[in-house]
């Protein structure tokens, strides 16, 4: 596995990241840990989690799931950097996810920050969290009431570093100038949604993350399968996991179809795995850390690693760009 520095910080993490959102829900509490065991011994150090993640009726159970692991001992907690999120909180009323009701259970007032980090210390058994990362933007908080809440953990040992999720590069800049006129450290990482056939954070999220020194964590790297050979598993009769996700409703669009098609056959004459090329495209990308991966299976895992390790030419790193350009450099691509 080859490491990188997370953004501006000392912290070395591998190239891809473990996602575990699945754990819990589509992935049992025991093939999950098998996974774990695989992705570490591979060298994949950053695992990620969130305190929403879990099954329809246990919020919070993919960090048990977690927190288990790491109590087997064996060097485990010591070996892997841990991300998890704050800011929703929900429950299951049987038809859908909904607010409780209750005001401070949510978002990123300093009273639920503090509450939220020991409720997800005491699931993950563990005495600290390496990366706590705003799981989206609150826009009704103050960031120098948020940064209080951060730096009063930090000063506790409890978390080390601060990183967020789906935030726009103009909310990145706010964030951290506020750390900046407290003296604190502010964000080192941001989680956002990017992939070859996403690639508006090229123009606005991205060079934002690289001003301030954030590492960039790509989720959905094959946009809910979209990338991941969608058309040869409908050939095959696999289908997608979701016809009302990206991917299904991508698929129904005759225009983005004939993208995909394209994208297959150039993968194909190239003896690629689609999946794979999604993944090692986002190796090569300004800024990018290393992509979230979220396997269900030990097979998509090994897909993932093979990933880490194949070399794109020029050449067809070009050909991509033909099927997915992206939207030019900013602010270039804006105005002259």
């Amino acid at each position: 596995m080859e490491y990188t520095q997370l953004g501006r910080t000392g912290l070395r993490v591998g190239r891809l990241v473990l996602g575990t959102m699945n754990f819990g829900g589509a992935t049992s509490a025991q093939d999950s840990r098998a996974l774990m065991e695989t992705a570490l011994g591979a060298g994949v150090n950053l695992f990620d989690t969130a305190d929403i993640y879990g099954s329809d009726d246990r919020k919070g159970l993919t960090e048990e799931i977690l927190g288990d692991w790491f109590a087997q001992g064996g060097g485990r907690r010591d070996r892997v950097v841990l991300a998890t999120k704050v800011y929703g909180h929900a429950v299951n009323d049987g038809r859908e996810w909904h607010d409780p009701g209750w005001p401070n259970d949510d978002r990123l007032s300093a009273r639920h920050i503090r509450q939220a980090a020991e409720a997800s210390l005491r699931r993950l058994r563990t005495d600290h969290i390496d990366v706590y990362q705003f799981h989206h933007v609150d826009r009704n908080t103050p960031w120098e009431e948020i940064w209080q809440a951060v730096d009063v953990l930090v000063q506790q040992g409890k978390i080390l570093y601060a990183g967020s999720s789906n935030f726009a590069g103009w909310h990145i800049a706010r964030a951290n100038e506020a750390a900046a006129r407290r003296g604190s450290l502010g964000l080192v990482s941001e989680q956002c949604l990017y992939n070859l056939f996403e690639r508006r954070a090229e123009a606005d999220v991205i060079p934002a993350a690289q001003a301030y020194g954030l590492g960039v964590i790509p989720w959905s790297p094959l946009h809910q399968g979209l990338l991941g050979g969608a058309l040869r598993k409908e050939r095959e009769g696999g289908g997608l996991r979701t016809s009302g996700g990206r991917a299904g409703r991508g698929l129904a669009d005759p225009a983005v179809r004939a993208r995909i098609e394209a994208y297959e056959k150039l993968c194909a004459d190239h003896g690629l795995d689609p999946a794979e090329v999604g993944l090692a495209w986002l190796l090569t990308r300004p800024g990018v850390t290393g992509p979230i991966v979220g396997p269900r299976t030990a097979g998509q895992l090994e897909s993932a690693l093979r990933a880490a390790e194949l070399r794109l030419t020029p050449e067809f790193l070009a050909a991509l760009d033909g099927i997915f350009p992206g939207p030019g450099p900013a602010p270039e691509s804006f105005a002259w």
